[in-house]
């Protein structure tokens, strides 16, 4: 695939637009099916949770968390906002019984209150945040006392194999991770490494793994 070309898959994958930004969303539900079930298995969604997902894309796994347990709420919010319109369509039972509520906004500016939700995740998402300071003090600032942050990502050696990520994609290998969350406030709980099924993208087959690190807002 030409470098033309690539660049507009990672600016899709960055924000999808129009007609090619949903087939991306769509593609991308398919490839990181098995890193966002692993995600939610580490989530461990509980009666009474308040679940915020950054970067929702078309909300087509928000019912595996809010089949957990009736009283579940769920936000999620996405830089796209066709992103947003999907979700919302795609999860129209929800969002009417008022159990999901999809939004508009940046990382860098969550558009939520202090302390509102128990617990934030994300997957796939870090590559594109164009300020991880400010990204971090965010999630702190809407995170609960004791509540759990999530970061999911393909680590740095699976990243650099893939030819997209040399168009505005940050990658970062595991122990980056870890460092940025513990110099921004955050005590690292856990952290789960997957390998996955290898995929194929044309006529190349690419190794694939998840990594997902929880964690807890530091205590002052």
């Amino acid at each position: 695939m030409e470098d033309k070309d690539l660049r507009v898959i990672a600016a899709q994958l960055r924000k999808p637009e129009g007609e090619a930004g949903s087939e991306v969303a769509v593609s991308m539900n398919q490839g990181n099916a098995a890193m966002n079930l692993h995600t939610l298995a580490v989530l461990r969604p509980e009666a009474w949770d308040h679940v915020l997902e950054i970067g929702m894309g078309n909300g087509y796994f928000v019912k595996n968390i809010l089949l957990y347990d009736d009283s579940i709420k769920y936000t999620g919010c996405d830089y796209s906002s066709l992103m947003v319109k999907e979700a919302e369509q795609n999860n129209a039972a929800f969002v009417g019984k008022g159990r999901a509520h999809f939004v508009q906004g940046s990382i860098t500016k969550l558009p939520f209150e202090d302390k509102r939700f128990s617990k934030v995740f994300t997957v796939n998402t870090i590559y594109f945040w164009e300020d991880t300071r400010k990204a971090l003090n965010e999630l702190k600032r809407v995170l609960a006392p004791g509540g759990v942050l999530i970061l999911s990502i393909r680590p740095k050696h699976i990243m650099e194999a893939l030819p997209v990520t040399k168009f505005g994609f940050a990658i970062y290998s595991k122990a980056q991770v870890v460092d940025l969350l513990t110099t921004h406030g955050f005590v690292v709980k856990s952290i789960t490494e997957v390998k996955e099924p290898e995929q194929t993208r044309g006529d190349q087959t690419f190794a694939l793994e998840s990594l997902i690190i929880e964690s807890i807002v530091k205590s002052t």
